[in-house]
């Protein structure tokens, strides 16, 4: 391109050649993730895929869209974007594995004020990485240079998603009854949800990227925060093949209160025991520093679950080591029984 040509751009503070650079150097990433069905190449107007529908009579595509929230403040603050693609991915592929589909593709939106190829590489380097761990393609994406939108260094992500489930195959919750078992698998730490409340807390305490976080056995601030959301799609997708799993909750924001009961029929209430799983030291961190209850911190964070399943009482515990064989704790945290009364959905034994 001749350089004549873009500066008119490049005065108004785009520099286009950074943007050509950026696309060279992520194809690598991209090829990376290709599955069966992806037909075309980074670069085109859109992104093509071919689903094979062998042994899928009723297809439903099931999307699902979401960021990475203010975590993203940590990842400017510590200068390390290599996690937050993993994020960006795991928050719409943990979402719609909740309904029993498979992820097909993903594709991305990175905006920012003044391109940085390095850092941007690393972003996206990190989405590949998630869209492997999830088994889906990469299949586009688009990176904006906006002036003055953002300010220096700084990044906004966002992503979406598309995949496959068999209408039969559905999960939607329907078969839950009194007397099922609620496995929970564990979390990564914090995931990314509830950032706003812990940026307020970590700016109270004073401790910076590098300090050792407390009770965290040495770990680092830094790394514990930004530790990437557990991607729970292959452990998942096993069970679904052969075990009976009636319904299924992704918990994001809202914590345990606001997304198990969106699993759940009417007429039943989730008893989970408190004590029944192990509680990272981040999340006693958090409730210490910020003097919070146990009921704050359950309805914002996930506390260390990050995924819930329903399933029979006699299968719980072949559910609990076929999750364990992929390397993910799992724990039989609570049982269904008859609701009580109209107001709460879930409530905590301890």
């Amino acid at each position: 391109m001749s350089n004549d040509r873009a500066k008119a751009y490049s005065s108004a503070g785009v520099n286009i050649f950074t943007g050509k650079e950026l696309v060279e150097r992520i194809k690598q990433h991209v090829a990376s993730t290709r599955t069966r069905g992806v037909v075309s190449d980074i670069g085109g107007f859109g992104g093509l895929f071919r689903p094979d529908l062998t042994g899928v009579e009723e297809p439903v595509l099931v999307s699902s869209t979401d960021g990475v929230g203010t975590k993203l403040k940590f990842a400017f603050a510590f200068n390390r974007h290599d996690t937050v693609g993993i994020d960006l991915v795991a928050m719409s592929v943990n979402d719609i594995l909740v309904q029993g589909a498979h992820p097909l593709f993903f594709l991305d939106y990175f905006a920012t004020g003044r391109l940085d190829v390095e850092i941007a590489q690393t972003v996206i380097g990190g989405i590949a990485k998630g869209c492997r761990l999830a088994s889906c393609a990469l299949l586009g994406g688009e990176t904006a240079e906006m002036p003055d939108m953002y300010a220096p260094g700084e990044y906004d992500l966002a992503g979406f998603c598309v995949g496959i489930v068999d209408n039969s195959k559905l999960v939607d919750g329907a078969g839950i009854q009194v007397g099922d078992k609620i496995i929970g698998i564990a979390s990564s730490g914090l995931h990314a949800n509830g950032f706003s409340l812990v940026r307020k807390i970590l700016a109270e305490t004073g401790l910076s990227g590098d300090d050792a976080l407390p009770g965290a056995d040495g770990g680092l601030v830094k790394d514990v925060l930004l530790t990437p959301t557990t991607i729970y799609v292959e452990p998942v997708r096993s069970l679904l093949r052969d075990m009976c799993v009636k319904g299924m909750a992704h918990i994001t924001g809202g914590g345990f209160y606001d997304n198990i009961p969106r699993a759940l029929p009417p007429q039943v209430e989730a008893r989970l025991f408190f004590d029944s799983w192990d509680i990272p030291p981040v999340f006693r961190w958090l409730k210490d520093a910020g003097g919070l209850s146990w009921p704050e911190m359950l309805q914002i964070f996930n506390c260390g679950i990050g995924y819930v399943l329903f399933t029979p009482s006699d299968q719980a515990d072949e559910v609990v080591n076929r999750i364990q064989a992929f390397n993910m704790k799992a724990f039989i945290i609570g049982e269904l029984s008859k609701r009580s009364g109209p107001d709460e959905q879930v409530m905590i034994i301890r």
